[in-house]
């Protein structure tokens, strides 16, 4: 009855149109009355506990950093280094999408903004070249995807708040299934771009491709000095995202000269507005995991689960499948918040390693955001490039089957992560 309670309460909530902070606080009101437990006190105190968090500090300072990279010049260097570098072969804007994405996540950690980006930049060149508008809108589209794998992540920031893994750890296990994913659009790109008869500009010369490398230079540093430091224990999670943001606001006022002081109050803004959308998810998700726990709703889940319980690669496809499913109706930050206390007993009861699976369920999450009828990144290049979303999705179709296959890869070979990510964490 508890469980149903539950996911009546929220779907309903959620079905009436409000909105999904406060159908969490009505879900956690709902199973207050259920366990006779109601308290106004509680409700409150879980409510500021739920934002009073350290590592979550994170969260703002990594948006501010997104939001300054992109009006500060560093996301189009990266974007024109990318060019150099692959623009010359076949479908090689498709390549530079792929690689400047790859790039971008390293930087921002926001799939939302690497997409946009992306899409300024790129998406009228690769129409002007020749490609077709539904795959170039749905390869940059799957490529924003890349963002939240590839540290720094925020969603990693959330999922190790929620789940009480470290941070660190999962940054650095998901550098390389964030490479796999990049590697998995690649191989998509170029069984596609056989059909188009596009003739590619000609090589750069080798003078101006160092130029561009040294152009993006100061942009390029920024992933290793947050990289290095992690690795080396030399600042936390939290920590490099002030240092992000710092150096990006440095090399964006002193180094490119291109970010005037006074942009800085809309830039301030913007990242504010973003961060005090997810603090009130972060905020209320803590009543709903607080009476999760109380009501003993993972070990009910648990039980729907035991026939899965004694093999553990099926146990993850369950949970996997799961997860897409409600990918497909929900947006990565309240997934993540929702599933997080319910799964993470049972992860932990059936012997999965906590920082194996934190890459799994960001992974999936992330392809959730390019599965309609949400689909934040859908919905971002299809207003960005002006285009319809159904031609959007349309475009994206090939690239999230490229990326649930590299996926399905990971649950039945752990190795492709774990392996790795010791080699990282050390």
């Amino acid at each position: 009855m508890t469980l149903v309670i539950f996911l009546g309460s929220l779907l309903g909530a959620m079905a009436l149109g409000i909105p999904i902070a406060f159908a969490l606080l009505a879900c956690g009101v709902a199973l207050m009355l259920q366990l006779d437990l109601f308290d106004t006190q509680i409700l409150a105190q879980n409510l500021i506990n739920g934002a009073d968090s350290f590592p979550l500090l994170a969260v703002p300072f990594f948006m501010l950093a997104g939001e300054i990279m992109n009006v500060g010049g560093l996301s189009r260097r990266i974007v024109n280094f990318a060019l150099a570098l692959v623009g010359h072969i076949k479908g090689g804007l498709g390549y530079v999408a792929i690689l400047a994405a790859i790039l971008l996540s390293a930087l921002s950690g926001s799939a939302v903004a690497d997409a946009a980006a992306l899409t300024a930049l790129l998406l009228p060149m690769m129409v002007s070249a020749g490609h077709s508008t539904k795959n170039s809108a749905g390869l940059i589209a799957a490529a924003g995807v890349i963002g939240p794998v590839i540290p720094p992540s925020i969603g990693f920031v959330i999922f190790g708040v929620a789940a009480n893994v470290s941070i660190s750890k999962l940054f650095l296990a998901g550098i390389f299934p964030g490479i796999l994913i990049g590697a998995a659009l690649w191989v998509t790109w170029m069984i596609l771009v056989r059909k188009e008869a596009v003739v590619p500009p000609p090589r750069k010369p080798v003078a101006e491709v160092l130029q561009a490398l040294r152009s993006a230079t100061w942009a390029l540093m920024l992933p290793v000095i947050i990289l290095v430091g992690l690795r080396f224990g030399v600042f936390t999670p939290t920590e490099a995202a002030v240092v992000a943001a710092m150096y990006a606001l440095f090399v964006s006022t002193v180094i490119y000269r291109e970010l005037k002081i006074s942009e800085l109050y809309g830039i301030f803004v913007a990242a504010a507005k973003t961060t005090s959308v997810i603090m009130v998810l972060v905020a209320a998700s803590l009543v709903s995991a607080w009476l999760i726990t109380v009501a003993d709703i993972p070990s009910k889940v648990g039980v729907l689960l035991e026939p899965f319980m004694g093999h553990q690669t099926l146990l993850l496809i369950a949970i996997m499948v799961l997860c897409l499913i409600v990918g497909t109706a929900m947006d990565m930050t309240p997934t993540i918040l929702i599933l997080t206390p319910v799964l993470m007993p049972i992860i932990k009861q059936a012997g999965i390693d906590p920082v194996y699976f934190g890459v799994l369920f960001i992974i999936n999450n992330s392809i959730g955001l390019i599965t309609p009828p949400v689909g934040t990144v859908l919905n971002a290049v299809a207003g960005v490039g002006r285009m319809r979303m159904d031609d959007v999705t349309k475009g994206v179709f090939p690239f999230l089957l490229a990326e649930s296959a590299v996926m399905i890869l990971m649950v039945i070979f752990p190795q492709l992560v774990t392996v790795p990510a010791k080699w990282f964490i050390g």
